[in-house]
């Protein structure tokens, strides 16, 4: 039926030929999608057209305008008619009588009509009164009339829209928010509002309105597709369900799937969660434009007047390697160079997670562009990188959700794309598959202190469900993906063997608890065997807290950890037969015996800086060794002090310590004295390392006192302001009595920052112990810490004194 068959049967039927018309074209299975949409405003146009021309008679002054949907021309089978009767005022009867002419063969057809007859200033009065009869003029559209009058209003509303956005638009984002505070995430509720919810038609309207007002403008790529989609889902769901509907109910999703020519229901959710999260992420990034935008605008005058008129420079404050702070946002830094530096994106996420800040649509956009992919393995910073963007906690989705927007994380995990908006249909899980993982990682960066291994709980928590979406068990599937991601981000071999144990088995605390007799040693034993060690046994009893409290809120319970919890502990006792390795068993290189020597015969420190490397997992040595940042080897004469010293003076001059180890060494008959060794990796914040020789001579500073590390400390620390960031879980000390037999070993799991090792070293100074080793390792964004400490005698410590050491401890690192 074309244009004009249908503007003929409308003028010769009347109402009955609208109405015939109409059903014909929503059944007409060639015409679907915009063109549908379009034809049918089209059609209803030329309806009412007839309808005001028949009405008005001799009357002028008046036109009839399509606002809202219907003025956008976006009216789906059973949208309600959005139309004002606009007036001169110069005669309201007849207005009033072509208002019934107008409205009641509309009502007549079962047709819902939002309508309105004002004067072109009643229209402007309750535009400004009123946010939503402002937005629904804003795409006002002549139908018929005087179109000298619709221009009129509509070039009005937009000056008036314009000149009053710095007003408006902070009220329609509040708007959105109630709305997305009462309908949900459109991007992972199993039964959504197209419209209402977050990510919805709603917000794609807004980002329309702030476009509109000149100020600011929403990311464009992808989100015309992302309302199309959206639209052509809510025509499938009226035509499905012959109601005005906006709510994908469950039990019409497989209908509207087929309407669609769609696979499945699953098929059609994912659809829809990916258009969701196209707008979800465009209306964060616009949302966060327009308050840069009204803040610049605040302070703006004031900065003139004390620069004298010139232009504010914004200030740029250094947060890692290549990545700055400007203005709220995480920039690359103007020297970055992504082509070259494949592992910036992690850096900058990391960055960005930690400080809690965004990452800038435009730096997102440019490493998109422009980065290289990441060798295979990967880099050891990357890896590090990695965990600790899992590991900052609530800012981790942000950031995830801006990479994840612009296609990074699949190319970095290839793997990602069977689960990204992947709809899980169970009434448990509140999120897709993909959010749910980062989900899991937040909650696990929780309960980073209980475990030895937090970077590996991390990887786990991100891969446990990698599975779904291939056939069978998923967790089967997940194991074999998660051993292939953990060795490709470059794992050993032991590593990728844990964290692939933690994804097979990631269901087996809870069902067994919940299922199975803990009385029947069949049931521990099982499980025991298929953890294999406490270190895994404890990795994966944090996994499953953190995966059921990110499935929802009927997933866990304190009966539920309580089980599990009992299950942990019978089957920690049937393990423990793995007693740990004596730190103290370690035998010196050739070199350190070396350096110990020279530091006894000179009675001061002895340093030596080398780059160190490691072969990629499960591969031997090869001609092109992977750099991991520079050793630093460290002999001191055994005296007090020594570990708040290095720690203090590492911290100056901006050395981030990854790993670290102090021990004593026995030094060959006839040498007198005692020697302290320490084996740190460092590697620099940013910038350039310092040279040995300015570390040593510090180092001899530090040593005899004449070097106040905390008073600098202090001053750097006040010289930058505290930026909000990641509100990291409290540090954890503990003791572990049957760790050793010669020493106290007391353990700190902590959040790592600068000085953190100094203020530690300290601590452990003014208990009054002694030191006889040190193994400090941090773990994406955790320290995790173990000193080994004996009384002044040489003996482990008693029980009172061990807890006041760890009480002294929480005090430093709380305060």
């Amino acid at each position: 039926m074309t244009g004009t068959d249908v503007q003929k049967e409308t003028e010769d039927s009347g109402p009955g030929g609208y109405a015939a018309a109409r059903l014909r074209l929503l059944t007409e299975e060639a015409r679907s999608g915009p063109p549908r949409r379009a034809a049918l405003a089209e059609l209803t146009d030329d309806w009412l057209t007839g309808l005001f021309t028949a009405g008005a008679g001799e009357l002028r002054g008046a036109s009839l305008v399509a606002v809202g949907g219907y003025g956008r021309g976006e009216l789906s089978p059973r949208s309600d008619l959005d139309l004002l009767l606009l007036h001169d005022g110069s005669d309201p009867k007849a207005v009033a009588a072509l208002a019934d002419r107008l409205w009641y063969p509309v009502w007549d057809l079962g047709l819902d009509l939002d309508h309105s007859v004002r004067t072109p200033a009643e229209a402007r009065r309750t535009a400004g009164e009123d946010l939503k009869v402002q937005l629904g003029l804003l795409d006002a559209r002549h139908i018929a009339g005087d179109l000298g009058l619709t221009a009129s209003l509509r070039t009005a509303i937009l000056a008036d829209w314009r000149n009053q956005a710095p007003r408006r638009l902070p009220e329609l984002q509040e708007l959105c928010a109630e709305r997305a505070e009462r309908q949900g995430e459109l991007q992972y509720l199993l039964e959504p509002d197209l419209k209402e919810a977050r990510g919805g038609l709603r917000d794609a309207t807004a980002l329309r309105a702030v476009a509109a007002s000149w100020l600011a403008d929403a990311p464009r790529e992808g989100l015309a597709d992302a309302r199309r989609r959206l639209l052509d889902v809510r025509d499938a769901l009226h035509l499905a369900t012959g109601r005005a509907t906006d709510r994908l109910a469950l039990q019409e999703q497989d209908q509207v799937a087929a309407e669609l020519g769609l696979l499945d229901a699953d098929t059609l959710l994912r659809q829809v969660y990916e258009a969701a999260r196209v707008v979800s992420y465009a209306s964060d990034v616009t949302w966060r434009e327009v308050g840069r935008v009204l803040r610049s605008r605040a302070v703006r005058p004031r900065l003139r007047a004390m620069l004298g008129g010139g232009k504010p420079t914004a200030e740029r404050s250094p947060l890692a390697e290549g990545v700055v702070e400007q203005d709220g946002e995480v920039v690359l830094a103007r020297a970055a160079r992504p082509e070259r530096d494949p592992v910036l994106p992690l850096r900058a996420a990391a960055a960005a997670a930690q400080a809690g800040l965004p990452l800038s649509l435009h730096a997102v956009r440019r490493l998109a562009a422009t980065v290289r992919p990441l060798p295979t393995p990967w880099p050891a910073e990357a890896r590090e990188q990695l965990v600790t963007l899992l590991g900052s906690g609530r800012p981790t989705v942000e950031v995830w959700e801006a990479l994840e927007a612009e296609g990074l994380i699949t190319r970095l995990l290839p793997d990602w794309e069977r689960v990204r908006c992947r709809p899980q249909r169970n009434a448990v899980h509140l999120w897709t598959v993909d959010r749910h993982l980062i989900e899991t990682a937040v909650r696990a960066s929780e309960f980073t202190r209980r475990v030895g291994r937090p970077d590996l709980l991390l990887v786990a928590a991100l891969l446990h469900d990698i599975g779904k979406g291939w056939p069978g068990d998923h967790s089967v599937a997940g194991e074999i993906i998660a051993k292939d991601v953990a060795a490709r981000i470059g794992f050993d071999r032991h590593d990728v063997t844990v964290v692939a144990t933690l994804v097979r088995h990631h269901l087996l605390l809870v069902e067994t608890a919940t299922r199975r007799d803990l009385e029947d040693p069949a049931t521990v034993r099982a499980v025991a065997d298929a953890v294999g060690s406490p270190g895994t046994l404890e990795l994966l009893h944090a996994l499953t807290e953190a995966d059921a409290l990110a499935t929802g809120p009927a997933a866990w319970s304190s009966w539920r950890g309580s089980l599990v919890t009992e299950l942990v502990e019978r089957v920690a006792a049937v393990l423990a037969g793995d007693a740990p390795a004596d730190p103290e068993d370690a035998t010196p290189t050739a070199e350190q015996e070396r350096l110990a020597l020279e530091a006894a015969a000179t009675g001061s420190p002895v340093l030596a800086l080398r780059a160190q490397t490691e072969p990629p997992a499960g591969q031997e040595p090869s001609g092109d060794p992977e750099p991991l940042g520079v050793e630093l080897l460290i002999a001191v004469p055994d005296q007090p002090g020594v570990l708040p010293a290095v720690a203090g003076v590492l911290a100056m001059h901006r050395l981030t310590v990854r790993t670290a180890e102090l021990r004593s060494l026995t030094l060959p008959d006839g040498v007198d004295g005692s020697v302290l060794l320490l084996d740190w990796r460092v590697a620099a914040e940013y910038g350039s390392l310092p040279q040995a020789a300015r570390l040593r001579a510090d180092l001899v500073r530090a040593l005899d006192g004449s070097l106040d590390i905390a008073g600098r400390l202090a001053e750097r620390d006040a010289a930058y302001p505290r930026r909000r960031g990641v509100v990291a879980p409290p540090p954890r000390v503990s003791v572990h009595p049957a760790a050793s037999r010669l020493a106290t070993v007391i353990e700190v799991r902590s959040q790592d920052a600068p000085g953190l090792l100094f203020r530690i070293g300290r601590a452990l100074e003014d208990a009054n112990v002694r030191m006889r080793s040190a193994h400090v390792s941090t773990l994406g964004a955790n320290a995790v810490d173990a000193f080994y400490v004996t009384g002044p005698e040489g003996a482990p410590l008693p029980g009172d004194e061990a807890e006041s050491v760890v009480r002294k401890l929480e005090e430093t690192l709380r305060g």
